[in-house]
């Protein structure tokens, strides 16, 4: 039966490869039945269908009937106006983004850094979903069939690779990866569900806007074969790495050398191995401040990103993140014009060092050719900067609070910010299924308790943020991450855009609009940018779906297993399993971690401490600035609390999805 599912998905591939020589083939081709997740099941947040938003303002659905009944209404809500109309439409365009669209991101992955050339590839892949046999998982495994050493580490043949990639129930693809074939060349991207849904192990069906939790991101690329190429989300400077025998023409017109090939691969395979499992270095600052990936449960929960940097512009910043993802984040040659002054790295070093040892052939850089003006040849998307699908904003090459590149992803033949906004339509009415934490009783003593214990100064409102960005030095929390836009900032223009009707690709001379910054505090920006503090701050959170996104705090660093606990003889809780405290005894082990004894280690300074110091003991966790440190705001014997009462705390925290049974 293997072997004939085996011939069948070759013939499908040959098959499809034949096609390829014809037309671009896009595997697969739609998003998942709605009915295969859980979404049907929820109490969604608000769709807000019939209302406007006005680069960030908000306008109800009964206040733009009333405008629409004006010419100088209608003018306020029109599109050339900046205005976008939730529609749904629109929610559903978000929706297919948030699953299909890779920006083109997929010649990053596939033709630069060499994803596919490792042991994690598409055979492989293909082997372990069909011996699955149409059932779930939420870790496929890969057997790796000789012994693979990457940077400083060794994995033997018959390793089971935990790569943390989801296949739902019945399906031939991981959540979250795309296959596209162009004249027989395969080649795979990635899209927000990667990251950002997850399945169910028991039931199959998906969990929209869930964290990835277990999502390893660090051995999927590292045993790629051009892994160098995203030195920009490490610790890795190609400046400090001694010269190899690869000549090119830097940006004197004179033949230099680019930093040594193999020496640069090994120490960014080492930078990127220490990424534990869901956890990703987003900024790009070359500091290795790996961070949780969020969820997306993002209703009423600006700003956004974990820094509070997405702050301004269409959905109050939520746009922007989008953005981020495909814009900044997942392709460095967009921030090679900018490298100079961001990251001190002269523009040629940072695209040589990228292509030097590109996978395919027509991608990797010449001897003695200027970088700049290799890549204007080969690049699939010629006369706008990036390889990733972009425009300019009108400040490029400068960026700004609203595009911190200056550019924005897009997709060709729908109009400025469509699929971004879209995904921010549809992101908004996401929320997690109900969950059974605990009886009404136990719920309105934990709401009770949360409101004694001061949680709500902070987590406060329907969806349990303030909105606020607070200092690293009163949060303490591992603080390395939150100055890492800072480089950004200081040589950021004032914010403008293109309306939301103008056509992509851009017209000679469209219009331009201002973005307002006041929707959020000047304060807030600041911090978040650590400009007014330069060790910067950390956004409050929202507490939707707490019972899925464990580990917990910006780094992931808070983390304990479900029998890493137990109770003494006088009740309280003590530590029984040292070796399943924090990131490194529980998903650097493989082991998922349990919500409420992590959150038990959140609010409780005795079982945090012996897990802060178990994060502090790895090299790997250290090399990426976990430690599961700070937020020291205390629930436990201490503080004034019996143990019950913190059980009651935590069983309220696991009950909150959109529709809490208790509120505060």
């Amino acid at each position: 039966m293997r072997l004939r599912g085996i011939i069948v998905l070759i013939s499908l591939l040959l098959f499809v490869g034949f096609l390829g020589f014809q037309l671009e083939l896009s595997l697969p081709g739609k998003s998942p039945s709605v009915n295969n997740t859980y979404t049907p099941l929820t109490k969604s947040a608000p769709r807000g269908v019939g209302s406007y938003d006005v680069l960030g303002y908000v306008v109800s659905k009964e206040e733009a009937n009333k405008f629409l009944q004006t010419e100088k209404g209608r003018e306020a809500l029109s599109s050339e106006n900046g205005a976008v109309e939730i529609t749904e439409e629109l929610i559903d365009l978000g929706r297919d983004a948030f699953y299909q669209e890779t920006f083109g991101n997929e010649y990053l992955f596939t033709d630069i850094v060499g994803i596919l050339d490792g042991p994690i590839n598409l055979g492989s892949i293909t082997k372990a979903i069909l011996a699955l046999k149409g059932k779930q998982t939420t870790n496929l495994q890969i057997p790796l069939e000789q012994d693979i050493t990457v940077g400083d580490r060794t994995f033997p043949a018959g390793t089971l690779l935990n790569t943390g990639l989801d296949v739902a129930k019945g399906s031939l693809f991981p959540l979250g990866i795309t296959l596209k074939i162009d004249h027989v060349q395969p080649r795979v991207g990635i899209t927000c569900a990667l990251c950002h849904a997850t399945v169910n192990q028991e039931t199959g069906r998906i969990l929209e806007g869930a964290i990835n939790t277990d999502v390893n991101l660090g051995p999927l690329i590292a045993m790629a074969s051009n892994s160098a190429a995203l030195f920009r989300q490490t610790d890795v400077n190609p400046t400090k790495i001694p010269p190899g025998q690869h000549t090119y023409i830097n940006k004197n017109g004179e033949t230099a050398l680019l930093p040594d090939s193999k020496i640069m691969e090994d120490e960014v395979d080492k930078a990127i191995l220490s990424w534990p499992p869901g956890n990703f270095v987003s900024n790009g600052d070359l500091k290795n401040n790996s961070a949780q990936i969020p969820s997306s449960y993002t209703h009423d929960s600006w700003p956004y990103a974990w820094s509070g940097v997405a702050s301004i512009g269409w959905f109050h910043g939520l746009t922007t993140l989008n953005n981020a993802v495909f814009g900044l984040n997942a392709d460095p040659t967009t921030t090679a014009d900018a490298s100079e002054m961001v990251l001190g790295i002269d523009k040629e070093i940072y695209l040589g060092t990228m292509l030097q040892n590109a996978s395919k052939s027509e991608f990797r850089l010449p001897e003695g050719t200027q970088p700049c003006k290799f890549l204007d040849k080969v690049d699939p998307t010629p006369g706008e900067p990036g390889i990733n699908s972009t425009i300019r904003m009108p400040e490029y090459p400068k960026g700004s609070l609203f595009m911190q590149n200056g550019l924005m992803a897009v997709t060709p033949g729908l109009p400025v910010a469509a699929q971004l906004n879209g995904m921010s339509a549809w992101q908004n009415t996401l929320a997690p299924p109900p969950h059974e934490a605990a009886d009404f009783a136990t719920l309105q003593r934990g709401a009770k308790i949360f409101t004694q214990a001061n949680c709500n100064d902070c987590h406060s409102g329907r969806y349990f943020t303030n909105h606020k960005v607070i200092s690293v030095q009163e949060v303490k929390t591992q603080g390395n991450r939150a100055p890492a836009s800072q480089s950004f900032a200081e040589v950021f223009a004032p914010p403008d855009t293109y309306p939301s009707n103008v056509p992509v690709p851009l017209p000679s001379n469209p219009p331009v609009l201002s973005i307002p910054t006041d929707i959020t505090p000047q304060e807030d920006i600041e911090l978040a940018y650590a400009i007014s503090d330069p060790a910067g701050g950390y956004k409050v959170p929202n507490l939707i779906g707490l019972y899925l996104s464990a580990p917990y705090l910006h780094d992931g660093g808070v983390a304990a297993s479900s029998d890493a606990f137990k109770q003494d003889e006088n009740g309280h809780f003590v530590v029984a399993n040292p070796e399943q405290l924090g990131m490194a005894g529980t998903l650097m082990r493989g082991i998922s971690p349990d919500a409420e004894s992590s959150l038990r280690s959140l609010v409780d300074r005795n079982l945090r401490e012996p897990m802060v110091a178990a994060n502090k003991a790895n090299s790997n966790l250290q090399r990426s600035n976990i430690t599961g440190q700070g937020h020291p705001y205390w629930v436990d014997q201490q503080a004034g609390f019996t143990t019950q009462q913190q059980t009651d705390l935590i069983k309220f925290l696991l009950s909150i999805d959109d529709d809490p049974a208790v509120l505060p």
